[in-house]
């Protein structure tokens, strides 16, 4: 009967353990209303769509913080991102980084 006992406890424990694991890892997805465009924050390649005329979707931003490629961001948070060109903008940037054009059209 201690047998039983012990096998119960150690299936409850390892069960409760399992099921604590899976709650950590669980992280609540962000609602798509709940994302902005963010410009001139994404690393070269690493833009999530559209980087301008004649590029085609993520991955095409040619340099670092390329003003006319952005990337999908929480609401409330694109103006704080802070980069070595400057803080992130919820519109087109025509000229960043310095010395460098970009379409917004």
């Amino acid at each position: 009967m201690e047998s039983k006992t012990r096998k119960m406890t150690s299936l409850a424990v390892a069960g409760a353990f399992a099921a604590s694991v899976a709650a950590v890892g669980a992280t609540p997805a962000v609602a798509a209303d709940d994302m902005v465009k963010c410009y001139g924050i994404a690393k070269k390649g690493e833009n999530d769509c559209k980087a301008g005329p004649g590029t085609s979707c993520s991955g095409t931003s040619t340099v670092d913080y390329q003003g006319n490629a952005w990337k999908l961001v929480k609401k409330g948070t694109c103006t704080q991102v802070s980069t070595p060109a400057g803080k992130g903008s919820l519109s087109c940037l025509t000229s960043r980084p310095a010395g460098k054009t970009y379409d917004c059209g």
